[in-house]
């Protein structure tokens, strides 16, 4: 297995915020020893000094992966930290939005092994999903190996290349707050049809998220699962005679306004 390189060679996790910690989870949990992985975290949590883990104890001299888990606005104080791992062996896997292949190479050296993600905070639960690329230094057997550290907390998608990136940050690394503005917005809308505060979001919460669930399961396609729902001159209809023909332009520009400021952010 692709994490047993870990357990032998060991792992250097740079920031354990709420996504780091998560990861750290879910490889705990997959069975990496955490003998075998070093954080360097300023400000651990009460759970990350009790996880058994080398805590802010300097890093291996050639760990199997290291990866970079501060926020972007962070990473040019935390990389030299690594720099001497650059050039080698050790694979980089990046799970900051905005900071580039090249930006990474630059600080670490041109022949280093890069693989740059793009998780969202659904991992915090075991629901994630994250998109994988990476640079011409990472062999089939390091991108395995990315793929199941990033699997620890969730599905995973190979990208073609970098520059898809933006598009993915826009739909599955924003889109949870689109979601969870449906809710806001389902919520309001009970509300304003005489449902309690209370009531209309526990409605509209418990609602988005068993759709969810039953996306997540049925082998049926999402347009599918729609019609299934909607009777004919019901009220499910009703609704949708609404939401559809203003829905999809609407997040379509929602998702470019994404996409477009992620591209601003990586120059």
């Amino acid at each position: 297995m692709a994490l047993e390189r870990v357990a032998r060679e060991g792992l250097v996790l740079l920031g354990c915020g709420k996504m780091g910690s998560a990861l750290l989870a879910g490889w705990l949990q997959a069975g990496v020893p955490a003998a075998s992985v070093w954080v360097i975290e300023p400000n651990p949590s009460d759970w990350l000094k009790g996880a058994g883990v080398h805590l802010n104890e300097g890093v291996p001299p050639a760990p199997a992966v290291a990866l970079l888990a501060v926020k972007p606005q962070m990473m040019g104080a935390a990389l030299p930290a690594l720099q001497a791992l650059g050039n080698g062996r050790t694979l980089f896997v990046s799970i900051a939005a905005g900071t580039t292949i090249a930006a990474f190479e630059a600080a670490l050296g041109d022949r280093t092994p890069i693989v740059r993600t793009m998780p969202n905070t659904p991992a915090m639960v075991n629901r994630g999903i994250t998109a994988l690329c990476r640079n011409a230094h990472v062999p089939d057997a390091d991108m395995e190996l990315a793929v199941a550290l990033m699997a620890a907390v969730g599905e995973t998608v190979i990208l073609e290349g970098e520059h898809q990136i933006d598009a993915v940050t826009a739909v599955s690394g924003s889109g949870p707050a689109y979601v969870f503005h449906l809710i806001e917005a389902m919520a309001a809308a009970g509300e304003a049809e005489g449902l309690a505060p209370e009531v209309a979001m526990k409605l509209a919460r418990a609602t988005v998220s068993g759709a969810g669930e039953l996306a997540h399961r049925s082998g049926e396609s999402a347009a599918q699962l729609r019609v299934n729902v909607t009777s004919p001159g019901g009220t499910t209809a009703a609704a949708l005679a609404v939401l559809m023909p203003e829905l999809p332009g609407l997040m379509g520009r929602a998702v470019k306004a994404a996409a477009d400021r992620g591209r601003e952010l990586g120059k």
